[in-house]
């Protein structure tokens, strides 16, 4: 009855697994058929996993054993009949647990064949000729569940206790058996630890590939959201600018309606340059180009600029707080007066955003309070420190809100931390 339950769960176990291959054959198909239709590389077929029913069949090795069996020509059959039906239900019970490394790894694994070596031993030495070939069968057991650093030395015994036990039948003609035994454990130990680093090692290039397009798809996701987010507010503002001037002077209307037009091309242009992943900051443009929103929004820009010329790494970060501080001035403090300072030497560049404003935020994002402020600035922060550099923003001593950015003069943007942050509004 227990014989019969350990069957039938053997053969769920089977089933499961030609599931499992089934479904990765589909998944590769559809892989290739995809791959087929783009023109990309066609993916390896994996080919299906291995399992204890690519041991079992090893055990025709014992049809010698039980014919002599079967033939009367073996001494005490019921001891020889039951001394093979139970190694080969332990061969079983081993196979089938070596391909999964916590029952590979379990106690009763290992006390199992500790019993297949004493059966074998018994058998080969009671009987000898066709029952020797146990030895090699118990070295594929034993190259199946033990891999690393207990392999060699159980390698070395196995091989050593089947020479010692067939020479009292062979004389010298029993080191061929100890070193078929020694050949199947490294070999069978060598083939599934290959085979299992094969499919590792294919798991984490599909994880790397994985990655590397979420990766993407968040530096894509940020440069849109930063270009879209700027740029439509700019377009608000000058379009109000425009509606409000338009009554009574139809020229600055018209030159606020220019303005907008321009700022649409430059975005059409960033856009696509995002796209492609070349789009890179430019501290004087972005300065510019706070002056006009600033100014279009009825706050007075100072802008103020000394120092070294700068990296481009270094002007490509401070634009983007540029960008982001203007954004929060125009979109949520009801200042009249905003100053940007960029003072740097040698070693350090510093800018400062500085406004008037009440301070009173939104009503989805509160009062503006001490520290870094919503995502956006929280998401410079993170890239300003993956640089070498640091940002502060809270309310100012004097009123209003600040924030401070501080960079080495020759920053290197690091761009595997930037594209894992996506700045948005404070």
């Amino acid at each position: 009855m227990y014989w019969m339950r350990g069957v039938r769960s053997r053969l769920r176990e089977w089933q499961a697994a030609q599931e499992r291959w089934k479904a990765d054959m589909r998944a590769f198909r559809a892989s290739e058929k995809e791959a087929r239709r783009t023109g990309a590389k066609v993916p390896e077929q994996p080919g299906p996993p291995p399992t204890a029913f690519s041991l079992v069949p090893w055990l025709l090795m014992g049809l010698g054993a039980f014919s002599n069996l079967f033939q009367g020509k073996t001494p005490n059959p019921w001891v020889g009949g039951l001394g093979l039906l139970a190694f080969n239900s332990l061969y079983i019970y081993v196979s089938t647990r070596a391909f999964v490394k916590e029952k590979r790894q379990a106690v009763s694994t290992r006390v199992a064949l500790a019993l297949m070596a004493v059966i074998t031993c018994g058998l080969a030495g009671g009987y000898g000729g066709s029952w020797e070939l146990f030895f090699p069968l118990l070295g594929l057991a034993t190259g199946a569940a033990l891999r690393g650093e207990h392999l060699r030395w159980a390698g070395a015994a196995v091989a050593t206790l089947a020479g010692a036990v067939t020479a009292g039948h062979d004389g010298w003609n029993g080191l061929n058996i100890g070193y078929a035994t020694w050949i199947s454990t490294m070999v069978t130990a060598a083939i599934l630890s290959l085979s299992e680093a094969v499919r590792e090692l294919r798991a984490a290039r599909e994880q790397l590939a994985h990655q590397a397009v979420e990766k993407e798809r968040l530096r894509f996701s940020r440069d849109l959201h930063d270009l879209l987010g700027h740029t439509m507010s700019v377009i608000v503002v000058k379009s109000e600018a425009a509606r409000r001037l338009a009554p009574r002077d139809m020229d600055a209307a018209l030159a606020q309606i220019t303005d907008i037009e321009s700022v649409g091309r430059q975005a059409l242009t960033e856009i696509r340059e995002a796209v492609t992943g070349y789009r890179e900051g430019s501290l004087g443009t972005e300065l510019d180009r706070a002056r006009s929103v600033l100014d279009a929004a009825g706050v007075e820009p100072v802008v103020g600029r000394s120092g070294a010329p700068l990296a481009p790494q270094t002007e490509a970060l401070l634009g983007w707080v540029v960008r982001e501080a203007v954004t929060n001035v125009v979109r949520h403090s009801g200042a009249t007066r905003c100053e940007i300072t960029v003072d740097g030497n040698a070693e350090r560049v510093r800018l400062t955003v500085a406004d008037n404003g009440t301070g009173t935020g939104t009503a989805d994002e509160g009062p503006r309070r001490e520290g870094v402020g919503g995502t956006g600035l929280k998401g410079l922060t993170e890239r300003l420190a993956a640089a070498g550099g640091s940002l502060r923003a809270g309310p100012s001593p004097r009123g209003g809100f600040t924030v401070t950015a501080e960079l080495p003069a020759e920053a290197m943007e690091l761009l595997t931390s930037a594209a894992a942050t996506e700045p948005r509004e404070r």
